[in-house]
């Protein structure tokens, strides 16, 4: 089962111990209305881990992707076992608006953000 989201912002963040691509679908005034974190960390006591988080709900760990795609302005996040917190899906599709500052942070961190796991489509 797949789950297909679309969004009209993209921010790449990179702190401390953790990458972030961070989509956002927000009001005609800014508000967020719906998000999809997904944040790589690095711990100097366990190996990296990627995490999802929507609207506040987090899963994730060592295993949760099983590879990610990008084609154009779509990331297709493939997962090792279906998610019950998202109701079973095993497929997760995001969309996003093409606009310069989205596509740069697409561009500066998809690869940082999914490491081996981003194997196929194009950018």
């Amino acid at each position: 089962m797949t789950d297909s989201r679309q969004y009209d912002t993209v921010a790449f963040d990179v702190r401390d111990n953790a990458t972030m691509l961070f989509f956002a679908k927000t009001s005609e005034i800014g508000d967020i209305k719906d998000y999809l974190l997904l944040m790589r960390t690095v711990d100097e006591d366990f190996d990296e881990s990627i995490y999802i988080e929507i609207n506040e709900q987090q899963f994730g760990g060592h295993n949760l992707i099983k590879e990610a795609a990008l084609t154009g302005n779509v990331l297709t996040l493939r997962l090792h076992e279906p998610a019950e917190e998202l109701g079973g899906v095993s497929d997760i599709v995001l969309t996003y608006s093409e606009t310069t500052e989205n596509l740069e942070s697409i561009e500066a961190g998809a690869f940082r953000v999914f490491g081996d796991t981003l194997v196929g489509g194009n950018a």
